[in-house]
């Protein structure tokens, strides 16, 4: 009998008469506000007060439902817990199931019901009761104060003569450890927002601005850069090969706000703050799974939208996944997506010609030197060759594909005539350059030591860079980030996005400046970058106190 009250409190739990009654009131689909929580404080903000708290007495009715229908059975409890975390799509017509909270309206209809019908004393439910409400009342954490409040009921069962009650008390703190494991984690690292202070409230402030950001880890090392991971970096390492597991588990995981950057401030001195949203998706998974990569970024733009940002970047390789960001866009049209090329463009843009004379200033003469472009098969980096051939002696085009590259170099000769162009798939062509321009979509380093001559410069575009530490050993090299930017202010963050202390890549800047100038048409989706929003950036960034790195004596120390 256990098991069909299991079956049948568990369709119970899968309904979700808040969500029905949020749309039969108001017309919104709560999936379309709400990527992942359809939480009291989610609808206090999107729906009011009255909504929201009805939402929750709904939840609280059927939780006690099914333990009133079934005498007080724990299996009525764990089956409607279970369908209410992890529900059916029981709605006709349904794609996806709708997002839930943390089920704490649930969770006391269970308390009362089985106090009312079964085996529970009315210490033992107000115990766990009381726990709950002083945590969250304490700590802000409602989902440290859930799981704690959970475990102690679970504990008081021991004490009861049921074996179902003790087995269905263990089973239902399970699910709930398993339901938070994200919050828990961002509580350790420190970036779980309270409760009362979602980043959402920033939206509300006119002095504020938020905007998101998706990162993914570069190597395996940086998935374990939070504390909350860190615990297990040791036993995972133990593993003859980590990245086996690595590769299974990575694509399942949810994006989760990683960190948040704060104390940029604006030239008209508003506050911009981003939150930097990880994809735990490593570079070569993201290129060889596209259709789960672009998933992912499009639960991420979800995630930003539900926490209040007003635009999502994708930053690195996530930037050219689902069509470089259209079809992310399409299936997210509440909030502003953009790869961040024209801003890309622009860094380049204004970087080249200052490189260039600083390189010159140091006495060197561009008409005697030579320059490597290494990614020249790309469309970044033959814009690049475009550029220095006009004024360099001459030109040597690296990549992979001989075919193009003589394409590509038999169109530089006609422009530029008088000047040298060769074309290798060899990178250690590199060590004859004076000038190296870098632009690859290699996950691993292309430049090492080897390759360069001393005293040469090095412009690298990578993402990641393409230029490995080791270089920075060569006698008087200069190596200078492109696509690089400082924002104004003193920006302040705890996770490593290597970039250099203050910087950011030129793409998150877009995301930045877009959000900053509600200019959120500028976006940049597809392959196309239009001039006139190239113009935009380099015009609006500066106005707005963004300053492109154009040479290694602007970096500060990281």
């Amino acid at each position: 009998m256990f098991s069909l009250y299991l079956v049948l409190s568990f369709a119970l739990g899968s309904l979700s008469p808040g969500a029905w009654l949020v749309r039969k009131l108001t017309g919104k689909n709560v999936a379309d506000f709400s990527a992942h929580n359809l939480g009291v404080e989610n609808l206090l903000h999107f729906v009011g007060p009255r909504l929201a708290l009805a939402s929750f007495g709904l939840d609280i009715f059927k939780g006690f439902l099914p333990l009133a229908l079934f005498g007080g059975s724990p299996w009525a409890a764990l089956g409607v817990y279970a369908g209410h975390l992890y529900p059916l799509s029981l709605y006709p017509g349904s794609t996806q199931n709708l997002p839930r909270g943390r089920g704490n309206g649930v969770l006391l209809g269970i308390l009362a019901g089985l106090w009312a019908y079964g085996d529970v004393a009315w210490w033992q439910a107000g115990c766990a009761v009381l726990v709950y409400a002083l945590l969250t009342a304490f700590t802000g954490y409602a989902s440290l104060a859930t799981c704690i409040g959970l475990g102690i009921f679970a504990g008081l069962s021991l004490f009861t003569p049921s074996l179902s009650l003790k087995l269905a008390a263990i089973l239902i703190f399970a699910l709930a450890l398993w339901r938070h494991k994200a919050a828990l984690s961002r509580i350790i690292d420190g970036t779980e927002p309270r409760l009362g202070e979602p980043p959402s409230v920033l939206g509300r402030d006119p002095n504020v601005v938020l905007a998101a950001f998706m990162i993914h880890p570069i190597t395996p090392e940086d998935i374990w850069q939070p504390r909350s991971t860190a615990l297990f970096k040791t036993i995972a390492m133990r593993e003859s090969q980590p990245k086996a597991w690595l590769y299974r588990v990575l694509p399942r995981m949810r994006p989760q706000v990683q960190d948040e950057i704060r104390g940029i401030t604006l030239s008209d001195g508003r506050e911009l703050r981003v939150l930097i949203i990880t994809g735990a998706m490593l570079p070569e998974q993201i290129r060889a799974q596209q259709d789960a990569a672009t998933r992912m970024a499009v639960r991420g733009a979800r995630l930003a939208k539900s926490l209040g940002a007003e635009s999502f970047g994708l930053g690195a390789f996530w930037s050219t996944v689902g069509n470089k960001g259209l079809d992310v866009q399409a299936a997210v049209p509440g909030i502003a997506v953009t790869n961040g090329g024209a801003y890309t463009a622009a860094s380049v843009k204004a970087a080249i010609p200052d490189l260039l004379a600083s390189f010159k200033a140091e006495g060197a003469t561009l008409k005697q030197s030579c320059a490597a472009v290494v990614g020249a098969n790309g469309v970044v980096a033959f814009g690049v060759a475009r550029v220095v051939a006009a004024e360099v002696g001459e030109v040597i085009l690296i990549g992979r594909d001989e075919a193009r590259l003589s394409r590509s170099a038999k169109t530089l000769r006609r422009k530029h005539p008088d000047t040298l162009i060769s074309v290798s798939t060899d990178v250690n062509e590199c060590s004859r350059a004076d000038l190296v321009f870098s632009a690859t979509s290699d996950p691993e380093r292309v430049i090492f030591s080897e390759h360069v001559k001393p005293g040469a410069w090095l412009f690298d575009l990578g993402r990641p860079a393409d230029v490995d530490e080791s270089v920075r050993e060569v006698p008087g090299v200069h190596i200078i980030p492109g696509g690089t930017v400082k924002p104004p202010g003193e920006m302040r963050h705890h996770f490593n996005m290597h970039f250099g202390e203050g910087l950011v890549p030129a793409c998150m800047a877009e995301t930045m400046v877009m959000t900053a100038t509600k200019a959120f048409e500028r976006k940049s989706l597809g392959n196309s970058t239009k001039s006139e929003n190239i113009a935009f950036y380099l015009r609006e960034g500066e106005r707005l106190g963004f300053k492109i790195i154009t040479r290694d004596t602007e970096l500060e120390p990281a």
